[in-house]
């Protein structure tokens, strides 16, 4: 145990001692800290009493006089406390009893300082969560970056941009599904747990179900589910649900992540992409006031429309590799060597389709700073979306892209039957073949459509990216509350 931590436990006795409970079972309040600041100029020239609620963030005493800042969840405001107004006993007793962190039910009036800072002057003062482990005084910036993301409630008590940036979070959410309801669109809830996982390429955690003695999945997606939705005749339906993948982290990967996941009949991948830049364009706006977002001097605009691209051509024009190379796969290849480092990998590839895919991702979506929407994907990388009418070498759908980073996959579904069991059989051999993450065979599935699915436009967009889009943050770990982390081992 730390001193600090000593201390403030004998003051915690000391209150007891005095009668005093430090942890009331309510406080009360007239005021919100930003209803306060909202309402000032009012209350300042009407001298009405004014009660407010929060944490203690900081301490500054200076002889008769005390300054504090005071936090609750809408803001913070600076608070003072004088000895000729408590008295000396009850000024002496907040001193000896009272710390940075500790939560109080303060009531006073409205006051302006000598600097023209807002702030409450305080009449009374009653404490109602006595803290026992200190604050930290300050962040030290990435030293500190761990520490933040394990504890991120200090890291919501001391820096407000970090609060702001999850209370931004929620109304983007709120605006997806104000968006979405206004279309007359359905929310729906799905398994967590399946028992065939699909809808991705990823690994999934798996787990055991003792009762039924089976295998089931953390799901990767909620997609093949929502579709049977449209099988039993609902025709626009989603769900914002967590996903889990058994993959790599990084700036943009965590294991746990939030999607938006809808299905959409009667339409395709092109209502797919004017609404994908909506809800973007309007969750901006719900959420930020504006469709301009800064990312370290890198001004990121929203507004519709964005730039589309074929896959092809976006090789071609940024890539460097021309359309005409993709008729022979060696050119391709060779082309793709001088280019790339990864020669081996290419070696691999056995399809043109998973090498132009590849020539994308190495070539070109580091490149895709401004939203840009990249459609017609070869058909080897996209098992469940429908083929082009005009080359069926590809297939409609489309992904986007913001700061090199995709924040949605979309496609026009594939509800052929026929199709589908053949690309189910191409993905058992990639399995066989070594590709731990080839799509699964969900016979189940297979069986609904083929009672009938109608044409359908998918949509699926990470959120958490969608957020760092938003809100400028360079990690996934700074938009996700509680990202996942190496448990600490003890002594660490």
């Amino acid at each position: 145990m730390i001193q600090e931590e000593k201390d403030r436990l004998a003051r915690l006795q000391a209150l007891r001692d005095a009668g005093i409970n430090p942890y009331p079972s309510k406080g009360s309040r007239s005021h919100t800290i930003r209803a306060f600041l909202n309402d000032y100029d009012g209350l300042l020239s009407s001298k009405q009493n004014v009660t407010l609620l929060g944490r203690l963030r900081l301490l500054r005493k200076h002889g008769g006089l005390t300054f504090a800042q005071l936090l609750d969840e809408s803001g913070v405001v600076q608070i003072a406390l004088r000895k000729n107004e408590l008295g000396e006993d009850q000024y002496a007793f907040f001193h000896q009893t009272t710390d940075m962190g500790d939560f109080v039910e303060v009531s006073g009036v409205a006051f302006t300082t000598q600097k023209g800072e807002k702030s409450l002057e305080v009449k009374t003062y009653t404490l109602i969560t006595k803290s026992v482990l200190p604050l930290p005084e300050k962040w030290h910036g990435i030293s500190d970056v761990e520490t933040r993301f394990r504890k991120r409630y200090l890291d919501l008590i001391m820096n407000d941009d970090v609060r702001a940036r999850f209370i931004i979070r929620t109304k983007i959410i709120s605006a997806i599904r104000q968006l979405l309801d206004g279309r007359g669109f359905l929310e729906v809830e799905t398994p967590t747990l399946q028992p065939i996982y699909g809808g991705g390429y990823a690994r999934p955690f798996t787990t055991r179900h003792n009762a039924l003695d089976a295998d089931f999945y953390l799901r990767i997606s909620d997609e093949m589910y929502l579709k049977r939705l449209l099988v039993g005749g609902f025709e626009k339906v989603y769900e914002i649900t967590k996903v889990f993948r058994n993959e790599g982290i990084d700036r943009d990967h965590n294991p746990e992540f939030t999607m938006f996941e809808a299905q959409i009949a009667y339409e395709n991948f092109e209502y797919g992409m004017d609404i994908f830049e909506e809800i973007f364009e309007y969750a901006a706006l719900c959420a930020l006031g504006c469709t301009t977002v800064d990312h370290e001097g890198v001004k990121v605009e929203l507004k519709r429309p964005w730039r589309r691209m074929r896959l092809v051509e976006a090789v071609e024009k940024i890539g460097g590799i021309p359309m005409s190379a993709w008729e022979h796969p060696e050119e391709a290849k060779s082309l793709l060597r001088k280019k790339c480092a990864q020669h081996e990998e290419i070696d691999r590839i056995q399809s043109t389709g998973e090498l132009l895919a590849f020539a994308f991702e190495t070539l070109v979506e580091e490149a895709l700073v401004q939203p840009t929407i990249i459609y017609e994907y070869p058909v080897e990388v996209s098992p469940l979306a429908k083929r082009c009418a005009s080359d069926p070498r590809f297939v409609e759908r489309f992904e986007a892209f913001a700061l090199g980073s995709e924040i949605g996959n979309n496609y026009s579904e594939l509800n052929d039957p026929v199709d589908l069991e053949k690309r189910f059989v191409e993905e058992k051999q990639r399995e066989q073949a070594g590709f731990d993450e080839a799509h699964q065979t969900d016979l189940d599935y297979l069986e609904a459509i083929k009672h009938g699915m109608p044409p359908a436009c998918g949509l699926g967009i990470g959120i958490d990216r969608m957020v760092m889009l938003l809100t400028g943050a360079k990690n996934i770990k700074e938009v996700i509350l509680f990202p996942t982390l190496r448990p600490e081992r003890e002594g660490e």
